[in-house]
């Protein structure tokens, strides 16, 4: 009886272990059998990596001229062409000059008679005035020395008892009435013009001098003349075309060898701007040619413009010859960052979960995350300073891009 039951404890332990084992066989066939998800793979290398922010931007000259209109009138001829080279003092453009001289005539004739006014009034009033005047005064002083003559001949007759008081008294009465008169004359001589009327005849004077001076610099203004050495870049007018008072560009000139750039920049990307980086600029017209600068001032403050917030930078031309245009739209790429011998990946190798930035590797046919630090980033790679090592593989992605990489996932290479 011991012999049958310890048999039945052995053959249900064989069962046992004969089922265990086929379990782990299976499990063993199925992950030597399982598939594994073909990955595209790619090393950590040292290469130069350069970051750049695009934008675009308008050309402006940085010494320029623009003529301008001295008054309205007719563009009487035009002496330059666009393109010409030019010094300083040329005669770029001549304006009908008739109104202007009819002005500088008003002018001088109302000078004239300001200045004559101030005469009048200085010398008491005009020639004949003054005659007249004068011819008062010296009929006031005949007829006061012959009444003072015959006060004393009656006051003489008076006492040699030969004239009564009443004529003594109507001789004094006379020479009252004559030093009346006199005092008189000479008063209104003297006193016809007071302050004020000299202090406005002065500037009255005044006024007609500034205006002779504006009418003689618009005679002067209608040969228009650059005042620096440049290029005629712009002749928006012809000949005989009419142009109101003060009208902008008439003609305009540069020198354009030295030019600069207003560049807008988005936000995100004004804290990698500093003064001094190099800059690319791109024209489209002339898409095979390529200047060079570098930021003279980085954006300080940020507006609005249109939908986008930006800062304005300005952008120095540095190899500016003269084929690089006023005015005209460009391309701008900034260089923020230049390492010459960077540890750096793709960027699609990189994946990113908030702060942490980590890539997979693969490690005895498994994907393993593996946490990095990263530095200097452009449109196609990335630097990692620190979680991989020169010439390590890293996964880029599934070859199939229905595929999800999670950590653990078995795997096999494509290159």
């Amino acid at each position: 009886m011991a012999n049958s039951g310890q048999t039945r404890s052995t053959t249900i332990l064989l069962w046992i272990g004969g089922l265990v084992g086929a379990i782990l066989i299976i499990f063993g066939i199925r992950a030597l059998t399982r598939e594994k998800i073909p990955v595209r793979v790619t090393t950590a290398s040292l290469q130069p990596l350069i970051s750049t922010v695009p934008t675009t931007g308008k050309v402006e000259p940085i010494h320029e001229y623009q003529a301008h209109a001295p008054g309205p009138g007719v563009i009487q001829k035009i002496y330059v062409e666009v393109n010409q080279h030019i010094k300083a003092g040329t005669l770029l453009m001549r304006m009908n000059d008739a109104d202007a001289i009819a002005r500088l005539a008003s002018a001088q004739s109302t000078l004239s008679g300001a200045q004559l006014n101030q005469q009048v009034i200085g010398s008491g009033g005009t020639l004949e005035e003054r005659t007249h005047f004068n011819q008062d005064i010296a009929a006031a002083q005949t007829e006061q020395r012959n009444a003072q003559n015959d006060l004393a001949t009656e006051q003489k007759l008076q006492q040699q008892g030969a004239a009564s008081a009443g004529e003594v008294l109507r001789a004094q009465q006379r020479l009252q009435t004559a030093n009346t008169a006199l005092a008189n004359a000479q008063s209104h001589t003297a006193s016809r013009f007071d302050s004020g009327d000299q202090r406005g005849a002065a500037a009255r004077l005044n006024d007609a001098k500034n205006n002779l001076t504006a009418a003689q610099a618009g005679v002067a203004a209608v040969d228009i003349r650059s005042p620096i050495d440049g290029t005629v870049y712009s002749i928006p007018f012809s000949a005989y075309d009419f142009v109101p008072s003060g009208a902008d560009d008439l003609l305009d000139v540069a020198d354009l060898t030295k030019l600069q750039v207003r560049a807008y920049f988005d936000e995100p990307v004004i804290g990698q701007l500093a003064q001094g980086q190099p800059v690319k600029i791109v024209w489209d017209a002339r898409p095979n040619v390529a200047w060079h600068g570098h930021i003279l001032r980085a954006p300080t403050t940020v507006s609005s413009y249109g939908t986008r917030s930006v800062g304005e930078a300005i952008i120095t031309v540095d190899d500016a010859k003269g084929d690089l245009l006023p005015n005209v739209n460009v391309t701008v790429t900034v260089t923020v960052s230049e390492l010459p011998d960077a540890l750096s990946i793709p960027r699609e190798a990189l994946h990113t979960e908030g702060a942490n930035n980590y890539v997979y590797r693969i490690v005895n046919g498994h994907l393993t995350q593996t946490p990095v630090k990263v530095g200097a980033v452009n449109l196609t790679r990335v630097q990692i300073t620190s979680g991989l090592d020169k010439n390590e593989t890293v996964v880029l992605g599934p070859v199939m891009s229905s595929q999800e990489l999670v950590d653990g996932l078995q795997v096999i290479q494509v290159k």
